[in-house]
């Protein structure tokens, strides 16, 4: 006799339900870092955004709405994405509508 029939035999009345567990949401904890950086790339500007915590899967969905909303190139590379160029504010606007926190840093 297992669980089911022990407990049957508690609670007769008793109709049993399937019940679906809700999805949890992720979030984010600290707000998503945008800094502008040149050191170590020729002389090239770029923009980091730095400090997801989520998977791997969801910092490339990030990165492709970022890359495909401002039509220019970067990578996502160790929890970090990396666009081309200067377009800090323009990042942290589209991160926002995303729902993501942002705080920029450097000038």
């Amino acid at each position: 006799m297992d669980l089911r029939d022990q407990l049957k035999n508690i609670f007769p009345d008793h109709d049993e339900q399937d019940v679906e567990m809700p999805l949890e949401k992720f979030v984010q904890k600290e707000p998503l870092v945008c800094k502008f950086e040149k050191k170590g790339r020729h002389g090239k500007p770029v923009t980091l955004v730095e400090g997801f915590e989520g998977s791997d899967e969801e910092l490339k969905k990030i990165s492709k709405k970022i890359k495909t909303t401002l039509g220019i190139g970067g990578s996502e590379k160790d929890g970090t994405i990396i666009i081309q160029g200067d377009n800090r504010d323009k990042i942290m606007i589209i991160l926002k509508e995303m729902g993501y926190k942002t705080k920029r840093v450097g000038g």
